[in-house]
């Protein structure tokens, strides 16, 4: 069996104003996995409110050329400003970068169910050593690791398109970044 790293700790804000509005963000789904929340996906990263009561968003992009991270940052804007907050802040941060250790079990979890094989192990070691060895992607469905990759890119550039030899359903597979 694979194991992973853990899960790098949530950066929820310790304030209650501040946590509050982090309460709200978190709702906000990923517009291309729509079981996600952008807190399962690490992709929420920080949020404060100042004295004057402005909410300061950041959000990590998956990737830098993500097309969902402009649906994501005003989909928090109207969360937020539905919640009553008037003055609100969304910046996109790509330091530093987003990898799949960032994502939640529960989101994990959340992909598995919804039909998408989530990232096994933990991003890539960039520094010299040993040479990471690709392993079998886990079917969804039927849990066979019987299986074989279509194309690079499934649905999206994040996740690979994949077919299980047992039941011959095709899945996509998040990608380990």
């Amino acid at each position: 069996m694979v194991t992973r790293a853990a899960t790098v700790a949530r950066p929820v804000p310790a304030d209650a104003a501040s946590r509050a509005a982090w309460d709200v963000a978190a709702t906000v789904t990923d517009p291309e996995v729509p079981v996600l929340t952008i807190e399962d996906l690490g992709v929420l990263r920080s949020v404060a409110v100042d004295d004057d009561g402005a909410v300061h968003v950041e959000l990590t992009p998956t990737y830098s050329g993500c097309p969902a991270m402009d649906a994501m940052r005003d989909d928090v804007l109207l969360a937020l400003t539905h919640a009553g907050y008037d003055r609100v802040d969304v910046r996109m941060v790509l330091a530093p970068a987003w990898t799949t250790d960032w994502m939640s079990d529960a989101g994990r979890d959340k992909l598995r169910a919804y039909g998408i094989a989530p990232p096994s192990g933990s991003a890539p070691v960039r520094d010299a050593g040993p040479i990471r060895v690709r392993l079998a992607v886990k079917c969804p469905r039927c849990g066979s690791l019987n299986t074989r990759e279509l194309a690079r890119f499934g649905s999206t550039s994040c996740k690979a398109l994949f077919e299980c030899r047992d039941c011959l359903e095709p899945f996509d597979s998040f990608k380990v970044l």
